[in-house]
């Protein structure tokens, strides 16, 4: 047994075998991510249940288990959507409880703006004078109606009300500094001239809140009629109405085109419903600019450290409590990381950064608040030690017959390490790059103290100067996983939320450490190449 364990085989085994169990675990996370998240898009049948006490609902079979302490008893959940009317989505109902059950093919699944789906029989067009039957067809031409009426409106409040805002709150800016300097005669035609352009900015936005007004007026104007399964007529304004299908009547192709639609509407619409509807597009972005934001801070910073632990300095006590405070950083929690961010760069640098420059929107801070820049530098500062270890390994790994020769040829320390040693050592350089990327993208905790919200009213990249706008808060994937996941008014309907949340952020982690693994890639065999 001595000799056996003296080979050493056994440990490459226990390696194996444990590495084989971690692939496992992880390729069943990610088969359980994706098969609780995906199934939300799938366009489900509406079942019907008549009850023995002679009552009817319908809606999505969500579940069916078998009911605790009872043997051979089942019960089945059901999303019962019109949440406004039950003031819930799913109920539970014992399989002995139902007489029946059927698809109705004429039963609609009803996606709204407001209150989730509502599950129903299309009934006809409401008007004063009585109902006019309306098919699902005749519907199709109200809804685009619908639609671009809803893109007018957005439109109106998004770009040109919102236009409106950002030129006039400027205004009052300049206003408010203009009065602090003394009252020559060229600064009090400023002031008259800002006036007047306040003026004809009021009257604009006067006359796009009065047409912001009539297209609400014009959007509550077309009403439908959808009979409940108990018989009851709810009236809906089609305005309020984002689809509306009979999945009852749908083939495979047409489910999968219809699966396909609601997956890209997921990733590239903004969200609705307290999050738990819509899409998480803001999120996606909010997590791709803090991570190229953090990455173009942190490897300056890490490859310098690093350059001058290796290269500059000696092994001396000043070298060894630099290196032990860099390891020791990995060690520290993150939320401390955010503590120090909070009162480092948002109090006391975006602190002075208000007083020095942006002193007219005070007490209001500009960047003494939380914003996608501090969280950033944030995180920047707590991945430094991944970058540092990774580039002084490239650096270590760079054989140093290379650096005699340049040495030979007349080169300077700078220029062989610029020349040389750098670009032997940039792929090591970007391992910590995607090492500090990974982690970056998962953090949520320093993130909910330095700029990260639930909800975004506006990109940090926009058409107004300077275009980027590293003051404002931003959505990041994975606060939107804890938020839908834990602080939703409607956490049972929000779950499915969860795991597509949680695959998107996989999927968005993936894809930037795969940009960098191509890149390091093609670096390494450069150089390697170049070295013999």
């Amino acid at each position: 047994m001595k000799k056996i364990f003296k080979t050493g085989k056994p440990y490459i085994w226990l390696s194996g075998g444990t590495l084989t169990i971690s692939l496992l675990m992880i390729f069943g996370l990610v088969t359980l991510i994706m098969i609780k998240g995906l199934g939300i898009f799938w366009p489900h049948n509406v079942t019907r249940f008549m009850l023995n006490d002679n009552s009817a609902v319908i809606g999505e079979i969500a579940k069916v288990e078998p009911i605790p302490n009872l043997k051979d008893a089942y019960r089945t959940k059901l999303k019962v959507g019109n949440r406004d009317i039950y003031g819930m989505d799913f109920r539970w109902f014992d399989n002995s409880n139902i007489l029946n059950q059927d698809f109705p093919p004429t039963a609609l699944t009803i996606e709204r703006r407001e209150w989730g789906n509502m599950y129903g029989f299309l009934k006809g067009m409401k008007h004063d004078n009585g109902i006019e039957t309306l098919s699902l067809t005749d519907l199709k031409p109200l809804l685009k109606e619908s639609k671009a009426l809803y893109k007018s409106i957005r439109r109106i409040e998004k770009k040109e009300i919102a236009k409106i805002n950002h030129k006039m709150e400027k205004y009052r800016l300049a206003l408010k500094r203009l009065e602090r300097e003394s009252q020559s005669d060229s600064t009090l035609r400023k002031i008259g001239t800002i006036n007047s352009k306040v003026e004809e900015l009021e009257k604009l936005y006067t006359e796009k809140v009065d047409n912001l007004t009539n297209l609400y007026t014009s959007a509550k104007e077309k009403k439908v009629i959808i009979q409940l399964a108990d018989g009851r007529d709810e009236i809906l304004p089609v305005f309020q109405i984002i689809r509306i299908y009979d999945p009852n009547q749908m083939g495979v192709y047409a489910k999968s085109c219809f699966y396909l639609l609601k997956f890209w509407e997921f990733i590239s619409a903004e969200p609705r419903e307290a999050n738990t509807e819509g899409g998480v597009f803001p999120a996606i972005f909010g997590t791709v600019i803090m991570v190229l934001i953090m990455s173009l801070v942190v490897t300056p910073l890490g490859v310098l450290t690093a350059v001058f632990l290796k290269e500059y300095t000696s092994d001396n006590i000043f070298s060894r409590v630099v290196r032990i405070s860099v390891n020791n950083l990995a060690g520290v929690p993150s939320i401390v990381f955010g503590v120090f961010g909070l009162g480092f760069f948002i109090y006391f640098i975006g602190g002075g950064i208000d007083k020095m420059f942006f002193s007219e929107s005070l007490p209001t801070p500009t960047f003494g608040t939380g914003g996608i820049l501090w969280a950033s530098l944030t995180l920047a500062l707590m991945t430094v030690p991944v970058v540092v270890v990774a580039t002084e390994e490239g650096i270590s790994s760079v054989p140093r017959s290379l650096k005699e020769a340049s040495y030979g040829l007349g080169a300077t320390k700078f220029e062989t390490l610029w020349r040389v040693t750098l670009p032997q050592a940039t792929p090591g350089i970007l391992t910590g790059m995607i090492l500090a990327m990974a982690r970056a993208a998962g953090e949520v905790a320093p993130l909910m103290i330095t700029g990260v919200v639930k909800l975004a009213p506006s990109l940090p990249l926009d058409s107004y100067s300077p275009f980027i706008h590293l003051e404002r808060k931003f959505m990041h994937l994975g606060f939107h996983i804890y938020d839908v996941g834990f602080q939703s008014p409607n956490v049972e309907a929000a779950l499915p939320m969860v795991y597509t949340t949680t695959l998107i952020l996989l999927l968005t982690v993936l894809s930037l450490n795969l940009v960098a693994i191509i890149v390091r890639n093609k670096l390494r065999k450069k150089y390697v190449t170049s070295a013999l």
